[in-house]
């Protein structure tokens, strides 16, 4: 078919850094065009993000509800899950049908099909389902998928070995359930499917839950979620893994050591790979490395005219972080001078019952890299909002800079958290030190009161402790 050079960019992939570049390039006065295998709003407004923390909502507030006479009340507690099922899928497609009237509205042209590269003079030529377009640019915003552990036998069924996508349309709930990953998206389900009385065994092959955070966060994280009943074995790995008909029998291996675990379920979350299988790269060369598609700070690849985003590129593997390298590689096309992407400043948050929510180094991490650090700590134990809220567990956690008095990297885990890190993500991105922010008022009762006695306490300020 003839070629259709009309449009400026062509975005393939609709998930949150695909269509916030689409819009972003609209409003800089490009003729855009997305093109969408699936839904549009891709697997974080249909199948990730949104709908789990409407599942862990409804989890939170059932928990509350049976610990109502700790708040003067009284409750009779029970679950629907076909209704907890269907609420989280009507506020996905709600948010997915919000993506479509943005694309309306920004005169965005949408194309449904599945897109391939071919070689082309100044950028790629994109074929849809034997459509040919032959646009300016071309952005792949394509995401990534639940990684398989072939090696082991784990191989998705939708049945007995799930990934997130089954996780979060369960039909019933087994009666036990092995998540193997300890990173936010196993730490979510584990707390989701416990919080229903599903009991849940976590497999982390590294000796410590939630590796990627500050080694205090980890340890208080996984005394709380004992508390809550859940289980964990770490050092270990799945070595084989045999599906019955009702279940799985899963072989442990942890040094020279070995037991069977046998579970209804088991949940793969150890991570994501790249989608980009069957869309010609490996004919255009274009670079990848660890399996994802290597970029510059501004999103473009080692080919003329290509660019990437989000969770096909390099980590953090994260919506928001896709949403803003998607705004600063359009910019960057339309001949504007946005800052390079920095990883580092970067908010990460994990909607567990607690909730963690962190951002730059860790103090190990910040000492790794030989600099003199200063930290601080403030137990939500002493913040009377929290109290109040009877969400006392939990803490804030600082590292600054000993000589500059930077701010390094905020770790925190407790109620509403995942809200409060944006308080540390501004303050590090208007390169704030630790005088501006002993300095600023907080307002009381709050719990971010314990974001300013944290810095309090890394320079002995503290006043409530």
């Amino acid at each position: 078919m003839a070629e259709d050079a009309r449009f400026d960019l062509m975005v393939i992939g609709s998930g949150p850094g695909g269509y916030v570049a689409a819009i972003r390039a609209a409003q800089l006065g490009l003729n855009v065009a997305i093109v969408e295998k699936s839904e549009l709003g891709g697997v974080c407004l249909n199948w990730g993000c949104i709908p789990t923390k409407a599942m862990l909502r409804s989890a939170e507030v059932y928990s509350h509800m049976q610990h109502a006479a700790d708040y003067g009340l009284s409750a009779n507690p029970g679950f629907d899950l076909a209704a907890i099922v269907k609420r989280s899928r009507g506020i996905a497609e709600q948010l997915s049908k919000g993506v479509t009237f943005l694309m309306k509205k920004n005169k965005i042209t949408v194309i449904q099909g599945f897109a391939k590269l071919q070689a082309g003079a100044s950028a790629p030529i994109v074929d849809v389902d034997g459509t040919f377009y032959k646009p300016k640019n071309v952005l792949l915003a394509t995401g990534a998928r639940p990684r398989a552990l072939e090696q082991a036998g784990l191989v998705p069924d939708g049945k007995i070995i799930i990934t997130s996508r089954e996780a979060m349309i369960p039909e019933d709930l087994p009666a036990t359930m092995a998540i193997v990953g300890s990173g936010a998206i196993g730490m979510e389900f584990a707390s989701f499917y416990a919080s229903f009385g599903v009991e849940v065994t976590v497999i982390e092959i590294l000796d410590r839950i939630l590796p990627q955070e500050d080694k205090d966060i980890s340890d208080h994280a996984l005394k709380s979620f004992k508390k809550r009943g859940i289980n964990f074995k770490l050092g270990s790995s799945v070595s084989a893994c045999a599906v019955s008909g009702d279940g799985a029998n899963l072989t442990l291996t942890s040094g020279d050591k070995s037991e069977t675990l046998t579970v209804g379920r088991v949940l793969l979350a150890a991570g994501v790979q790249a989608n980009t299988e069957n869309m010609g790269l490996e004919a255009l060369a274009v670079t990848l490395e660890k399996g994802h598609i290597k970029t510059d700070g501004y999103g473009a690849t080692n080919i003329k005219g290509l660019y990437a985003i989000g969770d096909v590129t390099a980590p953090p593997w994260l919506a928001h972080k896709a949403s803003h390298e998607g705004i600063i590689c359009v910019e960057k096309i339309a001949g504007q001078a946005p800052h390079v992407m920095d990883a580092s400043k970067i908010p990460a948050c994990t909607y567990c019952q607690p909730q963690i929510a962190s951002i730059g180094l860790t103090e190990a991490k910040a000492k790794e890299q030989g600099l003199d650090v200063k930290v601080g700590k403030f137990p939500f134990q002493a913040n009377g909002k929290a109290l109040a809220m009877g969400e006392a567990d939990g803490f804030v956690k600082t590292v600054f800079d000993a000589t500059t008095g930077e701010l390094l990297g905020a770790h925190m885990i407790g109620a509403e958290v995942t809200e409060l890190i944006q308080g540390y993500a501004v303050a590090m991105g208007l390169e704030t030190t630790e005088a501006e922010l002993m300095e600023t008022v907080f307002p009381h009762p709050t719990l971010s009161e314990a974001m300013h006695e944290a810095t309090l306490d890394a320079y002995g300020r503290i006043l409530h402790l």
